[in-house]
């Protein structure tokens, strides 16, 4: 089992450096990180030529918390984290961002995040 575990960590090490070659943040239109463990799911936009995190948001984020008791599953959690951090990037003037799934495949709680935050007004 734990070779299983020491594959899909190497195959997703392997897809984000790939994908980190092409996707970089600048200040018109920063990169939007997710971070997705089991439990829980953590997204943040990051200004990479000022080496700033601009905002970040998370499943166990104070202000979420009673809108998350809510939530029925994770991916409903991770649609509403999405459109946390829309508003949040909103408030900031940052309508345009760059999406970087981190090596995560495109589906899920990455795609229920990245649906969120483009409800949420987010353009990527």
């Amino acid at each position: 089992m734990a070779d299983l575990t020491k594959l899909k960590a190497l195959a997703r090490s392997r897809r984000r450096e790939h994908i980190s070659k092409s996707v970089v943040g600048t200040s018109e239109r920063p990169r939007l990180v997710v971070f997705r463990s089991n439990k829980q799911i953590y997204a943040q936009i990051i200004d990479d030529v000022a080496q700033q995190t601009l905002t970040t948001v998370s499943s166990i984020s104070k202000e979420l918390a009673e809108k998350l008791k809510k939530a029925k599953t994770k991916k409903d959690q991770a649609k509403l984290v999405g459109k946390f951090l829309a508003e949040q990037a909103l408030e900031k003037k940052i309508s345009k961002v760059v999406f970087d799934r981190a090596g995560y495949l495109y589906h899920g709680r990455v795609k229920a995040l990245a649906e969120g935050a483009r409800e949420g007004g987010l353009k990527f």
